[in-house]
C-alpha cells in the first residue's frame, strides 16, 4: 500500500485539500494490496533486474503477484515497455 503516501503526501504538504479529496476518491475504487514477504522478495529481484527504486519495484511486484493483466504507468523512465514479467502500458495506449 505504498500508493497512498506516494499520492497524498505532496498535496497534503502543500495544503491542496481538493486534490487530496479527488485522489482519495480514486483510491477508493482500487483494490489496494498489502506487501507480503513473497512480494517483497519479488520486488528485490525486479529492482535488481531493472534498476528500480524500492517503491517502484514493490508496485511492479504487487501487480504481478495480483495477476494483473497490465501495469499502467506514465513513468516511462523507470518502467520501460521491455519489462517482461507484465505488460507495461502507458495511458495513451489504452483502448
Amino acid at each position: 500500500m505504498l500508493l497512498v503516501p506516494e499520492l497524498l503526501s505532496h498535496p497534503l504538504r502543500h495544503g491542496r485539500r481538493a486534490e487530496v479529496i479527488s485522489l482519495q476518491l480514486i483510491l477508493s475504487h482500487l483494490d489496494l494490496k498489502p506487501v507480503d514477504v513473497s512480494t517483497a522478495d519479488q520486488a528485490a529481484i525486479l529492482g535488481s533486474k531493472y534498476g528500480l527504486r524500492a517503491a517502484d519495484a514493490v508496485h511492479l511486484a504487487t501487480a504481478i503477484a495480483a495477476n494483473a493483466g497490465r501495469f499502467i504507468t506514465n513513468n516511462r523512465r523507470d518502467f520501460p515497455a521491455s519489462i517482461s514479467e507484465i505488460d507495461v502500458t502507458y495511458p495513451e495506449h489504452l483502448d
